[in-house]
């Protein structure tokens, strides 16, 4: 799978543009603030029906305008579509698939799988856990339609129940109100904690094979998923904590608190791991997640790597490129500020490289 073509209007900071796409390497250069990343962006807007970003659709209209509008033509498996995105300014964000207007955004997400790779990504090592588990959820919503619904009915029971504990702060907990929401929250959890046990199952042996290589076995890491219902029933834990949550006024327990959990020479890569470390720590895990996107979804998704040179010494660089310029991977967005350096990397490296000069908004292929 890849896209072919690329036509944007008011989005970010381009007016508009249209531009071609090789299927093998794509490398956007120019100066800090160009906008290479909107570029990447821009794709990640098509495949994900959202900014990489920022959540708030409507600033990513371009300044002065009251709307913007994306297309881009992807082929997969020898057939062509037309993904279009639409926003105007205090309406709803539409979204075309070859013309026809998708009823639910969900119904998108992950027929055009994409991994995106960015300095942005630290928060998933230095913030809390809802980072980390957003990052499991983005990558088993893209090859389960089903396991996004899970989601949006727990969280949905999870807020009804947190507002029933917090009218108890006035005096009266309706117990058997809170005993629905607890059978309620239970079924779809039990469902999320199962998905996400056996997703790391096998997420983690892709992992730990990527960060083998990037670093030729330089240190020992490993990648643990840990939640309350590994020893504790659901339901259980539910009934256990509620005193605890009636104080609290929200709910203590269950899979919105589950974490991942690093380490490197076991000790939190958090604390204990240098920069060059949590890089390829944060690398393997978005290369592990495109090799188990590849596994469920059987062809290969786009792959967007944002400014991600800096921090990682020569001989990581060359390992990563070597790693991902193979067969195993497909078309490849990569952004950088230095021509000579991509055209140094790639020397020796067999691909199809296009290069686009990136200035202030305008696009230009060199």
């Amino acid at each position: 799978m890849w896209i072919k073509q690329l036509s944007v209007l008011n989005f970010k900071n381009y007016a508009e543009f249209a531009i071609d796409f090789s299927s093998g390497v794509n490398a956007f250069l120019g100066d800090n603030g160009a906008g290479k990343t909107n570029l990447l962006d821009a794709i990640h807007y098509l495949s994900l029906c959202k900014s990489y970003f920022n959540p708030i659709d409507s600033q990513q209209i371009k300044h002065g305008n009251d709307f913007f509008m994306l297309q881009g033509v992807f082929q997969k498996s020898g057939d062509e579509d037309l993904i279009s995105c639409s926003l105007k300014k205090n309406q709803k964000k539409l979204f075309k698939r070859n013309k026809k207007e998708y009823s639910r955004l969900a119904d998108h997400i992950g027929l055009f799988p994409l991994v995106m790779i960015s300095p942005n990504d630290s928060i998933i090592i230095t913030e809390g856990s809802e980072e980390r588990r957003k990052f499991i959820d983005n990558v088993i919503s893209q090859t389960d339609s089903h396991y996004l619904d899970l989601l949006i009915n727990y969280n949905r029971i999870l807020q009804n129940r947190n507002g029933l504990l917090k009218l108890g702060k006035q005096g009266y907990l309706d117990l058997d109100l809170l005993a629905v929401y607890n059978a309620q929250l239970v079924e779809p959890g039990n469902k999320i904690f199962r998905q996400r046990k056996l997703f790391m199952e096998t997420f983690t042996e892709f992992f730990n094979k990527h960060y083998s290589f990037l670093t030729d076995d330089a240190e020992p890491v490993t990648l643990f998923y840990d939640s309350q219902l590994n020893k504790d029933d659901f339901l259980d834990l539910l009934n256990q904590s509620a005193d605890r949550d009636r104080i609290l006024e929200r709910t203590t327990s269950g899979i919105h608190k589950d974490d991942l959990v690093f380490t490197v020479h076991d000790m939190p890569l958090k604390k204990f791991g240098s920069q060059g470390q949590q890089k390829s720590f944060l690398i393997a895990l978005k290369l592990a997640q495109y090799s188990y996107l590849i596994s469920k979804k059987g062809y290969k998704p786009l792959l967007l790597l944002d400014d991600i040179f800096d921090k990682l010494d020569d001989k990581r660089i060359k390992r990563l490129m070597e790693m991902v310029s193979q067969d195993e991977f497909g078309q490849i967005f990569i952004t950088h500020t230095n021509a000579n350096k991509i055209r140094e990397v790639f020397k020796n490296i067999p691909c199809d490289l296009r290069t686009f000069e990136v200035n202030k908004g305008e696009i230009q292929e060199n």
